[in-house]
C-alpha cells in the first residue's frame, strides 16, 4: 500500500509536466505592520476565474497558468484586497505585504469583495476564527478563549455551563485533536475546565474541521482543531499585555534581524492564591489554587528558500488544600520545524514535536499518605510536502511517525498511610501514517478534493499483556520483551470533498472521510478531568473507526457581505469504548478488563448564517442532531442517547461598532440538556440508602440558556502606547443552569427522596479588564 501511494504522487508529478506551456507565480503573503506571515490568504487570478490558491500555514502561495497577462486580486479577511498585473511570460515571484483595512497603499486597492472561498472551495465543514473577532466575544470572568468561542458554532457542544470540553457532531470530547504548532495537547483546560489553556494574545490562526477533513490530519474521530501561534513582529519592538479580575498575561515580540528573524514570547498567570494569603483562616491562607502558561516562539529566515521555526508552550495548574490534598496537572510542547523551497512548485515542512501531558494527585493526610501520577508523552516526526501541478491540480502528500510513551499511573505511600504502594506497566507504541491529496480544479464550476491515508498503530513490549472475555475474566498472559511487537492496527482512511458552483455566490458540496483513533481516553466524567487516563488500541481494544458522510448548499449575497449555510451529515461509528458500572479506571493494571466495546450513530442538520462586513457583525448558528450508542452489555444491546446527545442547539453572536472607540458585543445560547441516567429506585442497607439504575442515559437535565454581554473602550492614540478597557457580563439575566443534579434522602418528609439542582453561575458575573500595548 505504501508503495500504491508512492507510484500515485509520482505519477501524478511527471504527468504535470507534459502540456501546454506555463509559468508559476509563487510567493509570501505578510502583514506590513508585523511581518506576520498571513494563513490562508487568497491568491486568484481575474483573467482564470477557476484558477487561484491560498497561502500555506507559512504564507507562501504557489499557483501555475499558462503564459501571458493577468491581474492577480489578493485577499485576506481583515486586509485591503489588492490588485497587481503580472505578466506572465516566466516564472515570477510576487510577495506582498497586505495592509489592514483603512491604511493607504501606493498599489490599486479595490472596494470590491470576491473573496467568496467558501462557495470555490470543496472543503466543508470546516471554521475559521478570526482572531479580532474572538476577543470581542464575551466570555467567562474576560477571559477570551478560543475553545467557548467555537463552541458558539453550529455542530459544536460546549461541555457544560463555563466548561472548555466541546463535542462536534456527536462525538466525545476525547476524540477531538487539539493541536498547537502541530503539537498534541492532551488536556486543554485549566481549573477543571473553566478556562483553556490558550491564551489568545499568542495565537494567530484557528481553523476547526468538523467533516472532510484534509487527507494531512489523522488520528480522531470527531474533529481537528488546528491553532497556529504568533511568529513575532519582525519591524519593531512592542509590549502589549492586561491586567484583570483574576489573572493577567503580556507578551513581548521584536525582530532578531529585522525582516529575518523575530521571537515572541507571552504569559499569563491568575492570582487568585495571592488573595488567599490575606485570609485570616490558616487553612485557607495555607492553600493554593492558581494556573500559568508560557508561550514563546522564535522564528529565522536564512534565504528565500530556508527558515527554521522553534516554538513552545508550558502550562500547569495548581490545587492544593494545606495538609489535606493538593493535585497539579500541566501540558508542555515544543516544535521545531524547517521550511524548505525545493522550487516554485515544491515546498517543504519538516518537524519534530514533542508533547507530554502529565498530573499528580497527594493526600498529606497521616492515615492516607500517597502519591498518584500518570502521564503521555509524544515525539513525533513529520514530513508534510505540497506542489503546484498546474493551473487546476495542488498536490499534498507527506508522513509521520509518532512515538507514544504512555505511564497509566503510579501510587507512591507511605508507611503511615493506608494506601499501599502500586506501580502500572508503560505502555509503547508507534503511531504512523502516509497521505497524500489533490485539489483538482475541473472546472469554473466543479473542484474536487480527494485523498488517501494509510495510518498503521505497533503496540510494543515490554510487559504482560492480558486477553479478556466479555465478562472481563483474563484468557491469556503474555510477557514481551522490550520493543517486541505485541499487537498492529492498518486502516485506509480515504478523504473526498466535492464543490459544484452554480454560479459565483451559491454552490452545493459533498463529502465522504473516514477517520481512525488509536488513542483513547477513559473518563467517568462527561469532559476532560486531571486524572483521565489515555490506553492504546492492543489485543482487546480495537481502533475507533467513524464513516461520515455530508452534504451542504451555500449561499453569498450583497457582495458577499452575508454568507448563508446549511449542512447535513451522518456518521457511523465502530469500536466505540464504555466502561461498565462500577469500573475502576486509576491506577488498574487490568482497566482494559472493565470495558465494554459497542457502536454508535450521529446524524443532523446545521444552519449558519453570518455576517462578515459593517459595523454590524455575527453570526446565528442552528443545529438539530441526534447521538446514540449501542453496547450488548448496556440496555439489552439497544440503542440509547450518548452522554453528548443534544436534540437542538442554538447559538447568536453580534458585534457592533458604534464609533472609533466603542464596540458591543453579545452572545445567547440555548441547547437541549445532556442525557443523564437518574435512579428509578432505592433499598435501605444498614440504615444507608442505596440507590438502583435501569436505562442507561434514559433521562435529561433541564436545557440551559444564557445571555453574556460585552464592550471595549479604546483609549486615545499616542504615538508609543495604546490602551482599552473591555467590559461584560457573563449570564446576564442570572439564569441557575443546571451543572449537576444529586439524589437524596429528604430531611423534612420521611421515606422520601429529594433531587438536589446545584448551579456553578446562579448570578451575573461582572469582568473588567485593561489592556496595553507599547
Amino acid at each position: 500500500m505504501y508503495r500504491t501511494l508512492l507510484s500515485i504522487v509520482f505519477f501524478l508529478i511527471v504527468s504535470s509536466c507534459f502540456g501546454q506551456k506555463k509559468f508559476t507565480l509563487s510567493g509570501t503573503i505578510t502583514d506590513a505592520a508585523t511581518g506576520e506571515q498571513l494563513i490562508g490568504a487568497t491568491i486568484r487570478i481575474k483573467e482564470l476565474p477557476q484558477t487561484g490558491t491560498i497561502t500555506n500555514s507559512y504564507g507562501f502561495y504557489s499557483v501555475v497558468a499558462p503564459e501571458g497577462d493577468y491581474t492577480i486580486l489578493f485577499t485576506y479577511t481583515g486586509y485591503q484586497l489588492v490588485q497587481q498585473k503580472v505578466s506572465l511570460h516566466q516564472d515570477q515571484k510576487v510577495n506582498l505585504a497586505l495592509l489592514v483595512n483603512g491604511a493607504l497603499k501606493e498599489v490599486v486597492i479595490s472596494a470590491d469583495r470576491p473573496n467568496n472561498d467558501n462557495i470555490v472551495s470543496p472543503q466543508m465543514g470546516v471554521e475559521k476564527l478570526n482572531m479580532a473577532q474572538v476577543n470581542q466575544v464575551p466570555v467567562l470572568l474576560g477571559e477570551k478563549d478560543i475553545l467557548k468561542t467555537i463552541s458558539l458554532f453550529p455542530g459544536v457542544k460546549s461541555a457544560g455551563e463555563g466548561n472548555t470540553g466541546f463535542y462536534v457532531r456527536g462525538g466525545g470530547a476525547d476524540q477531538n485533536l487539539i493541536l498547537l504548532d502541530e503539537a498534541t495537547v492532551y488536556n486543554a483546560s485549566h481549573f477543571f475546565g473553566f478556562f483553556s489553556t490558550f491564551n489568545s494574545d499568542a495565537i494567530k490562526d484557528v481553523s476547526l474541521y468538523k467533516g472532510g477533513m484534509p487527507a494531512e490530519y489523522g488520528g480522531r474521530l470527531s474533529s481537528v482543531l488546528d491553532i497556529k501561534m504568533n511568529e513575532g513582529n519582525n519591524k519593531d519592538y512592542t509590549v502589549q499585555g492586561g491586567l484583570g479580575l483574576i489573572s493577567s498575561r503580556i507578551k513581548v515580540e521584536g525582530p532578531i534581524v529585522q525582516n529575518k528573524g523575530s521571537f515572541m514570547v507571552s504569559a499569563r498567570r491568575t492570582y487568585i492564591d495571592f488573595f488567599l494569603r490575606a485570609s485570616s483562616d490558616s487553612t485557607i491562607r495555607g492553600s493554593s489554587i492558581y494556573f500559568y502558561d508560557l508561550n514563546a516562539k522564535v522564528n529565522y529566515h536564512f534565504d528565500e528558500k530556508n527558515a527554521i521555526y522553534l516554538s513552545g508552550y508550558f502550562g500547569k495548574d495548581v490545587l492544593a488544600l494545606k495538609n489535606t490534598f493538593g493535585t497539579d496537572w500541566g501540558n508542555s510542547t515544543g516544535t521545531i520545524r524547517f521550511n524548505h523551497l525545493f522550487n516554485s512548485r515544491l515546498f517543504s515542512n519538516t518537524s519534530l514535536v514533542f508533547s507530554n501531558y502529565n498530573y499528580v494527585i497527594s493526600s498529606f493526610l497521616s492515615n492516607a499518605d500517597f502519591k498518584a501520577t500518570s502521564q503521555i508523552t509524544d515525539l513525533n516526526l513529520k514530513e508534510d510536502l505540497s506542489y503546484s501541478m498546474g493551473d487546476n491540480h495542488t498536490l499534498k502528500f507527506g508522513f509521520n511517525v509518532l512515538h507514544h510513551d504512555i505511564a497509566p499511573g503510579d501510587i507512591t505511600a507511605s508507611g503511615t498511610s493506608s494506601f499501599n504502594s502500586l506501580a502500572t506497566e508503560k505502555r509503547y507504541g508507534f503511531e504512523n501514517a502516509l497521505y497524500a491529496s489533490d485539489e483538482w480544479k475541473a472546472s469554473d464550476k466543479f473542484t474536487l478534493l480527494y485523498g488517501l491515508r494509510l495510518s498503521g498503530l505497533y503496540l510494543l513490549g515490554s510487559g504482560t499483556f492480558k486477553t479478556y472475555d466479555a465478562s472481563g475474566n483474563t484468557l491469556s498472559s503474555t510477557t514481551y520483551a522490550s520493543g517486541q511487537l505485541v499487537k498492529s492496527f492498518f486502516t485506509l482512511e480515504p478523504r473526498l470533498s466535492t464543490s459544484y458552483a452554480l454560479d459565483d455566490q451559491t454552490s452545493f458540496k459533498l463529502s465522504y472521510n473516514r477517520n481512525t483513533q488509536n488513542i483513547h481516553l477513559l473518563s467517568n466524567s462527561t469532559s476532560n478531568t486531571p486524572s483521565d487516563l489515555y490506553v492504546m488500541s492492543s489485543n482487546n481494544v480495537k481502533p475507533e473507526i467513524a464513516d461520515q458522510v455530508s452534504t451542504g448548499w451555500f449561499k453569498n449575497w450583497a457582495d458577499n457581505t452575508w454568507e448563508f449555510s446549511t449542512e447535513i451529515y451522518y456518521k457511523w461509528l465502530q469500536n466505540q469504548i464504555d466502561y461498565k458500572d462500577g469500573a475502576q479506571l486509576l491506577v488498574n493494571q487490568d482497566v482494559e478488563s472493565q470495558l465494554v466495546y459497542g457502536s454508535g450513530r450521529a446524524y443532523g442538520i446545521e444552519f449558519f448564517l453570518k455576517k462578515k462586513y459593517g459595523r454590524f457583525n455575527g453570526w446565528v448558528g442552528y443545529t438539530l442532531s441526534r447521538t446514540e450508542e449501542k453496547f450488548a452489555a448496556i440496555n439489552n444491546g439497544n440503542y440509547f442517547p450518548a452522554t453528548q446527545d443534544r436534540t437542538h442547539d442554538i447559538s447568536v453572536v453580534g458585534i457592533y461598532q458604534l464609533n472609533k472607540r466603542w464596540s458591543f458585543s453579545s452572545d445567547f445560547i440555548y441547547g437541549t440538556g445532556n442525557a443523564v441516567t437518574f435512579p428509578t429506585g432505592k433499598y435501605n442497607i444498614g440504615g444507608l440508602t442505596t440507590f438502583s439504575y435501569s436505562e442507561r442515559n434514559g433521562y435529561r437535565m433541564p436545557s440551559t440558556n444564557r445571555l453574556d454581554i460585552g464592550a471595549t473602550l479604546e483609549g486615545k492614540q499616542h504615538k508609543k502606547y495604546h490602551s482599552s478597557w473591555t467590559f461584560g457580563i457573563y449570564n446576564v439575566y442570572a439564569h441557575r443552569n443546571p451543572y449537576i443534579i444529586n439524589f437524596q434522602d429528604s430531611k423534612t418528609v420521611p421515606n422520601t427522596t429529594e433531587a438536589q439542582e446545584i448551579s456553578i453561575f446562579a448570578t451575573r458575573i461582572p469582568s473588567v479588564t485593561w489592556n496595553f500595548k507599547f
